[in-house]
């Protein structure tokens, strides 16, 4: 009973702090995902993301991260925004999670009050937060505590929201009861993202080879754009949203309501010209606290030069 009270008590704090979905699982190996996350490794789908191979035990066994880890906590906080950038056709372009203030601050913020909040409701025990920022394999937890299936572009999908979403865990000490696993594939037949992928990063069903993705070339390869992608990134100039934004489940994304994901009221006017001319100035400026930081002004310089041909 103990089990399903604390159960009832997390999705409830969940939703007080705006997360759309929240979902448990049992802290345990990731047996079935070994053989996939080693093959991909070996296939160097990773490409120069070196660290991805690092930790591997880490990966698949929760209880590395947090001693006696017994529970996963899967939840799913919205980002689909109601303005889309840009308006003009041939402009550059943003993915949509890096319009308004970097997620990994903004849904940490949220994760902390949500572990202390459970702490002061349920008694003391121990867990640790993560986004996306640790060896985790969130979208096999979140998967396997039932908030929905893996999509052919390896996304999570959630038939009530579709994609445009962030996710986030917590792994705790404390016996909860799990939801069910969620064991049916609602993508069925239809292949629109594999079709749409100008790269052909998506080499199979579930399978990206990240090296060919234009979010790793925008974002994580340091080095030079390969010429093989002359003319194929589509003037994505930081990540990309392409085989989510052609999946069907899509269209029951909805508005979220979270102001520090609003961009910039600068870029909101930013035009083809406005990316070819910024300054380091500009790019501290506009981008202060966002994911692009990431890239870096040189990054996203370089994106720009090798956009133009």
């Amino acid at each position: 009973m103990k089990k399903d009270k604390y159960a009832q008590i997390i999705k409830s704090q969940a939703r007080l702090l705006g997360f759309d979905f929240c979902g448990i699982a049992k802290a345990e190996f990731l047996e079935e995902e070994a053989p996939k996350l080693e093959n991909w490794l070996k296939q160097n789908y990773h490409g120069k993301m070196a660290y991805l191979a690092n930790h591997f035990d880490k990966r698949l066994d929760p209880t590395q991260l947090v001693e006696g880890a017994k529970s996963v906590v899967s939840l799913i906080y919205n980002y689909y925004p109601e303005k889309k950038l840009p308006e003009a056709k041939d402009d550059f372009k943003l993915a949509k999670y890096a319009y308004g203030k970097d997620y990994h601050f903004v849904v940490k913020d949220k994760l902390k009050s949500f572990l202390a909040n459970l702490q002061l409701e349920i008694g003391d025990f121990g867990g640790r937060v993560f986004v996306d920022s640790a060896p985790v394999m969130e979208r096999q937890w979140a998967q396997k505590a039932g908030l929905g299936w893996l999509g052919k572009n390896s996304l999570l999908l959630n038939r009530e929201m579709g994609s445009f979403f962030f996710l986030a865990e917590l792994i705790i000490d404390l016996e909860v009861s799990p939801d069910a696993p969620l064991q049916k594939d609602y993508c069925g037949t239809c292949t629109k993202c594999i079709d749409a992928c100008p790269t052909d990063a998506i080499v199979k069903n579930g399978v990206v080879d990240a090296s060919k993705c234009i979010s790793y070339l925008t974002i994580e390869l340091k080095d030079a754009i390969p010429e093989d992608f002359r003319g194929k990134m589509e003037n994505w100039v930081f990540g990309c949203d392409i085989c989510q934004d052609v999946c069907p489940w899509n269209r029951f994304s909805q508005n979220h309501s979270e102001p520090e994901f609003l961009p910039n009221p600068e870029l909101l006017g930013f035009g083809k010209s406005d990316w070819q001319e910024m300054t380091a100035e500009t790019f501290g400026k506009v981008f202060k606290k966002s994911a692009l930081k990431r890239t870096k002004f040189e990054g996203l310089k370089r994106n720009i030069k090798f956009l133009e041909g």
